[in-house]
């Protein structure tokens, strides 16, 4: 059985683990966004080419 010391630094990992995790959403989420308006503003070129 795991003594204390080791759940609590498994307790510190899985927290750092997720602070990553959030922050790696929240880039992909800008790099989403910022490819929408791209796409969006690209659309009246687009459609007159078509």
């Amino acid at each position: 059985m795991a003594n204390l010391k080791d759940i609590r630094d498994r307790i510190k990992s899985v927290k750092s683990i997720q602070k990553v995790t959030k922050a790696m959403k929240m880039v992909a989420a800008a790099k989403m966004r910022r490819a929408q308006e791209n796409m969006e503003q690209a659309r009246p070129y687009s459609s007159r080419l078509t």
